[in-house]
């Protein structure tokens, strides 16, 4: 399309090691920074190196947990602000004021359902009311939850921090087709891969379990 050369960022958009296919097979650490050191030795231009990456497990992490029994998982997973956005973006406000008796003046509503509505990406105001809430539930999926041994608990997300890089940015709606609203609302998230950092990086993960992430992601994780 234009002169490499030219270029100042470059993404990467499929890494096969993260494939559930080749889960066992080693590639070694520090990947990505061997293509990054190459890439910039050819490209001078270069300045930023980032992945554009899927969120293969954050669907079933969401519906495990508003699936748990015994307890009220909407008022863990959700802020009051954001179920009353819900039940507004859904069209279940009642505008009386009186709602089910909570002050909100709302009706509620149920996210799980919100998320099984056909085409609610395509519905403005209820794609507006989501987008807030999973933004910040799949910081929290990326930067919080943990395997045993410490190790983030998405796959893919466990193979790029290995690998040095912090967690930058999620993408709102930045895969529709099918596959990536099963896998992740259709959210995507850039790994970002600072030549300075990429082994303090990698260190602070595989020794302390510490997920580096930048400030959007700090952000969106106090709600």
């Amino acid at each position: 399309v234009f002169d490499p050369a030219q270029a100042d960022t470059a993404i990467f958009y499929s890494i096969s090691n993260a494939q559930e296919g080749l889960g066992g097979i080693s590639f070694g650490n520090f990947l990505i920074k061997r293509v990054v050191d190459e890439l910039a030795a050819e490209f001078k231009n270069l300045k930023t190196f980032a992945t554009l990456s899927p969120i293969p497990g954050f669907r079933n992490w969401l519906d495990g947990k508003l699936k748990e029994p015994g307890k009220d998982a909407e008022a863990e997973l959700l802020t009051p602000t954001e179920r009353k956005a819900l039940a507004a973006g859904a069209g279940t406000g009642t505008g009386t004021g009186t709602g089910t008796g909570t002050g909100t003046g709302v009706e509620p509503v149920s996210l799980q359902t919100l998320l099984q509505t056909p085409d609610w990406p395509r519905k403005p105001e209820l794609a507006k009311a989501l987008k807030h809430p999973l933004q910040r539930l799949c910081a929290r999926y990326l930067v919080k939850e943990k395997r045993e041994g410490g190790t983030a608990y998405d796959r893919v997300a466990h193979f790029h921090l290995s690998n040095g890089s912090r967690i930058e940015r999620v993408n709102w709606l930045a895969d529709t087709s099918p596959k990536g609203m099963s896998q992740s609302a259709g959210m995507m998230v850039n790994y970002l891969y600072k030549l300075d950092d990429i082994e303090t990086n990698h260190e602070t993960y595989r020794g302390e379990g510490k997920v580096m992430t930048s400030s959007a992601i700090r952000t969106l994780l106090k709600g």
